[in-house]
């Protein structure tokens, strides 16, 4: 399979593969580690904890959905969020986190698989031609649009297996 999906059906499969491999990870860190500031985060010289990096993808998932939705209803989308522009996807990140900041750890993974099972369901009610066939959003397809958007999780999984080797988690 191509490292960019191409179709439906590599989509489905990369976000279904990388969202089940990195929950794997998650279960695998103790509660009480899940809060330490110890990975890189997403503005330069900032650290995170792993709850951080859950809140990360819980909040660029629902943008996805929301995206979709309003975009469905006729309603326009302030891209990639009201009052963010695209270089400043950190700054968004960081309002993310600061959003789920006060969530425990099993909540955000709760949340993880939850806000993941919408997006797959999104795509499961979706035809080939939908994703790829139209431009959604000025150059870019929808499909490519929900890559880009949950393709962080593989990143995300390098930081987390990276600390849990520093912390001596198997």
């Amino acid at each position: 399979m191509p490292s960019i999906p191409q179709n439906k059906d590599e989509l489905i499969n990369a976000i279904a593969l990388a969202s089940g491999k990195l929950l794997d990870d998650y279960r695998s860190i103790p509660v009480e580690l899940s809060r330490t500031i110890a990975l890189e985060g997403n503005v330069k010289g900032t650290a995170i904890s792993v709850c951080d990096t859950l809140a990360y993808l819980i909040g660029w998932g629902k943008l996805v959905l929301k995206w979709y939705s309003l975009q469905s209803q006729g309603q326009s989308v302030d891209f990639p969020e009201t009052g963010y522009k695209w270089n400043q996807r950190g700054l968004l990140a960081q309002s993310f986190q600061k959003g789920y900041k006060n969530w425990d750890y099993l909540s955000l993974q709760s949340e993880f698989t939850a806000t993941t099972q919408d997006i797959l369901l999104l795509l499961a009610s979706l035809d080939n031609h939908a994703l790829y066939g139209v431009n959604w959003y000025e150059k870019w397809t929808l499909g490519r649009m929900i890559q880009f958007n949950t393709s962080p999780m593989k990143n995300v999984r390098i930081k987390v297996r990276r600390f849990k080797k520093i912390n001596g988690i198997k």
